[in-house]
């Protein structure tokens, strides 16, 4: 609630507010769009699905304290950080199965933590020695 101390601020608030609340049209396109392809294609390439509910949870809008705008506020974030983290997970068990090869080493990207058991970048011998374990 970092916005809280910073009233002198109360029109650029004002003036975002739009802006984030728009992006909900593309978050919910995204959202039915991934749940389609999660449940349809998943079973297809023999990858167990994943539980939605442990991305989402649900809380803050019962704290009394929060006003009824916070409360909307938290809902709308606990669901957007909760619907990108799921599609992130769907994402990276997408690419384990068709692409487990890890990106070429640079200091200027994160490394994400689901390449950890992929295959070394340019390693053409541990990509063949994978082929023939299949």
């Amino acid at each position: 609630m970092e916005y809280k101390r910073h009233p002198e601020r109360i029109f650029h608030h004002f003036l975002a507010g739009p802006i984030i609340y728009a992006m909900i049209v593309p978050l919910v396109f995204l959202d039915i769009f991934l749940e389609i392809y999660h449940r349809f294609c998943f079973p297809l390439y023999g990858i167990s699905c994943l539980t939605r509910s442990q991305y989402f949870q649900f809380d803050r809008h019962k704290l009394r304290y929060l006003t009824k705008w916070e409360r909307i506020n938290c809902t709308y974030c606990t669901y957007a950080n909760g619907l990108l983290l799921y599609a992130s997970m769907i994402v990276a068990a997408t690419e384990q199965y068709w692409c487990s090869i890890k990106n070429k080493k640079d200091k200027t990207h994160v490394a994400l933590s689901h390449h950890g058991k992929f295959l070394e970048y340019d390693n053409k011998q541990q990509f063949d020695e994978f082929l023939k374990k299949t």
